[in-house]
Formats: C-alpha cells, sequence, structure tokens
C-alpha cells in the first residue's frame, strides 16, 4: 500500500475494515482514520492522531519512518475522539512532543481527557510551525464541523490537512483517489456530506472561500481517500451540495402497518414516473436514515407517508424525520400522506416537520381511512405529478 503523499509525509492512519454505525451514521464501506507524518529539517510533526483503540497501529506506522522521541510537534485539528482519541497514548510514547491546537480546541481535549501534564502551544489563525525547509501553517474552520475544527497547511509542497472537510467515511487499501474506485469515492463523498456537513452549510462556505485562497496541489481530509488528482471534481460536487442545489428527482418514503400506506405510496411513484424525472421510493422498513437523506439533499421534491399509530406517527417515520430535522435539508417542495383508523393524525404530524424544515408545501395531506380506494389513489398519482412538475422545474 502506497503511504507515502511527497518525500518525508506519509500517511500513517488506521483503516477501519468493520465499523458499520458512527454514532448513527451508517458506514456501510467502513472508515479511516487519517493521521499524517511531516518530516522537516529540524522538527517531526504528527497531524492528528486516530481513535483510541488503535493508538498501537498509529505508533507502529510512526516508527516506520522515525523514532517515537523524534516527533516534536502534534498538531490536533479537531478534538472529536475519533481523531483525538489516541493523544494520551500518543503524548506519553512521544516525549518530546508539544500539541499544537488552538484555544477551543485545547478546551475540548481538557474536557476529554487528563491534559494536566501535557505540553500544548495554542495557536491562532494564520500562525505558523517551522519544521526546518517545510512550514506549517494553521486556519481556524469554526463549525465545520465543531467549533475548534481548524486545519493544516503545508506550502512548501501545496498540501492541505483538511480535516472533516472533503472526507468520506470509506475504507480502501488505497490511499488516493486516482488509486480508488472514483464512483465509489464520490459516492461515499456524497453520503459524508449530506450527514456531516448539511447543516454547516454557510460555515463551509466561508472555509472554502478562504482556503480556494491557497495554491492547493493536494488535499489529505481526515477520512477517505487523498485528493491528488480530482480535487476539481470533489470541489464542484461541494459547491453544489452546499446550496443543496435540487436535481430532478423525486423522493416517496414511509411506513406501513397493514400495507394501505404503501399502496398509497405505491401508487403516487406512478404518477411521478409518468414524468422524465428520477423517483426513488423506499419502505423506511428497508432503508436507513443515511441513505435517506443523501438521496433527499440532492432531490427537489419529496413525499414522507405514515399511518396512524396511537394517535401519532409511526415511530421510525419519527425517527427519520428527526434525523432529517436535524441536518437541514433546504429548498425542497414536499407533502404527506398516510392512513389511519380512528383519529386522522399521523399525516398532519408529518406535514408539521415538513414545515419545520421550510419546504414549500404542495398540498394538504392526503389521507384515507383504513385502505384507500379508487378516488384516494387518483389523488395520490395526481400528488405524485406534482412532485414530478416541481423536479421537471428545476434547470436540468
Amino acid at each position: 500500500m502506497n503511504t507515502t503523499l511527497a518525500k518525508d509525509i506519509h500517511w500513517v492512519g488506521y483503516v477501519d475494515w468493520p465499523v458499520r454505525d458512527f454514532h448513527g451514521y451508517q458506514t456501510k464501506r467502513g472508515s479511516s482514520y487519517n493521521a499524517y507524518l511531516v518530516r522537516g529539517s529540524a522538527r517531526t510533526a504528527l497531524i492528528d492522531t486516530v481513535k483510541a483503540p488503535y493508538a498501537a497501529t498509529l505508533l507502529a506506522h510512526i516508527q516506520a519512518h522515525c523514532a517515537l522521541e523524534e516527533v516534536d510537534a502534534i498538531v490536533c485539528n479537531h478534538a472529536e475522539p475519533d481523531h483525538s482519541g489516541a493523544l494520551p497514548a500518543v503524548v506519553a510514547a512521544c516525549p518530546n512532543a508539544t500539541v499544537y491546537c488552538n484555544a477551543k480546541c485545547q478546551d475540548a481535549l481538557s474536557r476529554h481527557y487528563d491534559t494536566a501534564s501535557w505540553k500544548i502551544h495554542v495557536v491562532k489563525e494564520g500562525d505558523a510551525l517551522d519544521l526546518g525547509g517545510r512550514t506549517l501553517r494553521f486556519f481556524d474552520t469554526v463549525m465545520c464541523h465543531w467549533p475548534e475544527s481548524m486545519v493544516t497547511y503545508l506550502p512548501e509542497e501545496e498540501l492541505l490537512f483538511s480535516m472533516d472537510i472533503f472526507g468520506q467515511h470509506y475504507a480502501t487499501s488505497r490511499r488516493f483517489d486516482d488509486e480508488a474506485d472514483l464512483a465509489e469515492v464520490m459516492q461515499e463523498a456524497k453520503t459524508y456530506y449530506a450527514n456531516i456537513v448539511l447543516p454547516y452549510a454557510a460555515p463551509v462556505a466561508a472555509a472554502a472561500k478562504k482556503l480556494l485562497g491557497l495554491r492547493l496541489r493536494m488535499v489529505a481530509p481526515s477520512h477517505g481517500v487523498i485528493w491528488r488528482s480530482h480535487f476539481d471534481k470533489i470541489l464542484a460536487a461541494y459547491l453544489d451540495w452546499r446550496a443543496s442545489k435540487p436535481t430532478r428527482k423525486v423522493v416517496i418514503f414511509y411506513s406501513t402497518m397493514w400495507q394501505s400506506t404503501r399502496l398509497m405510496a405505491e401508487a403516487m411513484a406512478e404518477g411521478a414516473n409518468e414524468a422524465d424525472v428520477a423517483v426513488k421510493l423506499f419502505d423506511l422498513k428497508a432503508v436507513g436514515d443515511t441513505e435517506l437523506i443523501t438521496e433527499l439533499m440532492d432531490c427537489a421534491a419529496f413525499a414522507v407517508g405514515t399511518p396512524t399509530l396511537n394517535q401519532s406517527l409511526m415511530p421510525r417515520v419519527a425517527a427519520a424525520l428527526t434525523y432529517v430535522r436535524g441536518l437541514k435539508p433546504a429548498g425542497k417542495k414536499a407533502l404527506a400522506f398516510g392512513s389511519y383508523g380512528w383519529a386522522s393524525k399521523g399525516a398532519q404530524e408529518a406535514e408539521g416537520y415538513l414545515r419545520a424544515f421550510g419546504c414549500e408545501i404542495l398540498r394538504e395531506p392526503i389521507v384515507c381511512r383504513f385502505v384507500p380506494d379508487a378516488a384516494t389513489l387518483d389523488a395520490c398519482r395526481e400528488a405524485g405529478r406534482a412532485l414530478a412538475q416541481a423536479a421537471l422545474a428545476v434547470e436540468a
């Protein structure tokens, strides 16, 4: 496996092949925790660490290139434990190292670990660390995606260590974008953006404006592959995702008890499929929230269906809508539908979520008592056509 970014710059992280859950994010292709070793003529720096259980592997990877006593600096770009978890072990194993981080990160680290004995140097926006012939320069990227997030730039190599920006939860034996399956990389990058970065579109835009003023030959994120050949593609995608730029796509998702809501959803999909738009139909029993928000991020219109259970939403629908609400997809047109027995409450509550998202509501909820009759199914088909028309209004 090629782990060399440039002369005396190496990936020393950990590939987490089996991980399938990342605090609710379904990581179907695993993940990686990227750490990087940068050697200058005077100093050696470690850029970030890995999850705590994998500290020994990280230390072994470092020792393949230098003695642990040679590590002078440990840069912590972000205090979240998937990147800082190994810090206590690394600090203990590298007696000559000072931790470099910003003030907010120092505070966060002190709340995660016992840092009383650590040597810590607090950096500010634009500060630099001279390694001897190589310079690390630090830039704050507040709320991309934590308050203390920052990135580190190596101008001599035009190399940006971008932390979570441009990352992917993607386990691969290949470290670089031009060695891996680019279609898979881009799909995982989209999923990562939808589930991690989407709520922080404004801070990401501000960070991008600042960072794109730098000369960038290579971008090394904290998860997934390193961008050295196709950075233009991920950058263009970020610009689209940042704006939640809609495509000609309709998403219909639902939960069902006795198949009535499923019949309504299928009729809606029939109506939408009459137009030249992409239509995605999901039973929430068979799809996770990670995939759902990825599809919703760039759709033009969507519909949510739920039966009424105990005068409320089906729990699976409520869970999905709560997950989506936290990620704040913007600029969507939507509607709600569903069946009921004694009280028609579920679809109306679902519409309440849609209003909270800021969606443009295409029509009042479509509801039926018990089993949908022909008139109800016709109404669903017509609603599907309305969803498709909303998608067709988007520039191709």
